[in-house]
């Protein structure tokens, strides 16, 4: 590891400790040349997912799409950062623990939608109407039909 500082190539370990999520290690490293300190994460090199689209197109499995995507669903909703990262991170570990190469986009919204509907119901109709294509109102009474049946006694 170079020495972000003065490009050294040599330093040594100081401490070592999971990170937050658990599927990294922290590393604090000081530099035997300069002295100085600095941080590095070691995480799991996974293969690269491809999510295949409706009409075949191919695309890299891309994190930071998804959250944009959930971001604009929970605008102005009581949904926290942490709370579509713990999204993200579930769904992200679901796909590379089920499929070894290419995931169908498919899969990928409906197992959005279904980990949004717990999360918070308007987030998840606004992310299904965008995902599902809402033509008109039907659409969407169709989808709250199912939600509103469960809420009643």
């Amino acid at each position: 590891m170079r020495c972000p500082f003065c490009r050294a190539d040599n330093d040594r370990v100081i401490d070592s400790r999971a990170g937050d999520d658990g599927s990294s290690i922290r590393r604090r490293r000081e530099c035997v040349a300069c002295r100085r300190r600095f941080t590095t994460y070691e995480r799991v090199e996974r293969q690269l997912l491809s999510v295949v689209k409706k009409g075949g197109d191919r695309e890299p499995f891309d994190r930071d799409k998804i959250k944009r995507g959930l971001a604009k669903a929970c605008w102005k909703r009581p949904v926290t950062e942490d709370d579509i990262e713990g999204v993200v991170t579930a769904l992200e570990g679901e796909l590379y623990g089920a499929y070894e190469t290419e995931v169908p986009s498919r899969v990928l919204g409906e197992r959005l939608m279904e980990l949004l509907r717990g999360l918070d119901q308007v987030a998840f109709v606004r992310f299904a109407s965008v995902y599902r294509e809402f033509q008109d109102v039907r659409d969407f009474v169709e989808e709250l039909e199912p939600i509103l049946a469960s809420r009643k006694p």
